[in-house]
């Protein structure tokens, strides 16, 4: 029971620390200001994470989890390739206002300097890459895409998509959400040979 109550206590507090993070940024993140958001002492905090660095880590660890979990569900959809990559796209856009990706860009900055949030961060990115490629090679198999390097255009969807998150984030005014929705899907569209319409 005590353990019990232990995890989902370290859950909540991870859960407040990325909201926190994803708000303030990594650099002006404070543990009192992860404490009082939580209700909690920084005792209790230190208590579970030991350091400011290992909370900031494990933070980032709980939010991937999360992540790689939608991912999961994703590859194990039994859905046509279509409508995985329709749902995929969904979950990394970025014309959709989360904390999520104010975290991630703000990870990204810190990994390059902080070995184990580029490990976290690597995995990521390698999931939903070959996730992407998967569900491309998939569709061209059953004659849903025409593509002929999955690989590449899992790449370059990716960086697109990387490269828009951190313009309207950094840059809210210079693109509407909807136009970068627009552009995504006509990007896809155009490396699989399908109409945008269909995505």
């Amino acid at each position: 029971m005590t353990s019990g109550f232990s995890r989902l206590r370290r859950e909540d507090l991870l859960k407040t620390a990325c909201e926190v993070i994803a708000e303030q940024g990594f650099g002006h993140t404070r543990t009192i200001d992860i404490a009082r958001a939580a209700g909690v002492s920084q005792a209790l905090l230190f208590y579970h994470f030991e350091t400011k660095e290992r909370l900031f880590a494990q933070a980032f660890t709980y939010a991937a989890r999360l992540h790689m979990n939608a991912l999961d569900d994703i590859e194990r959809s039994t859905s046509t390739p279509r409508e995985r990559l329709v749902t995929l796209l969904r979950l990394h856009s970025p014309a959709i206002p989360t904390e999520g990706w104010r975290l991630w860009i703000d990870a990204w900055g810190e990994a390059m300097r902080n070995p184990e949030l580029e490990e976290i961060s690597r995995r990521i990115d390698t999931q939903g890459r070959l996730l992407l490629r998967a569900i491309i090679e998939a569709g061209v198999e059953c004659g849903e895409f025409d593509c002929r390097d999955p690989d590449g255009a899992a790449w370059r969807l990716f960086a697109l998509i990387d490269g828009f998150a951190i313009q309207t984030h950094v840059h809210p005014k210079a693109l509407s959400r909807r136009r970068v929705n627009v552009l995504i899907r006509e990007a896809a569209a155009n490396e699989l040979g399908v109409s945008p319409e269909k995505l």
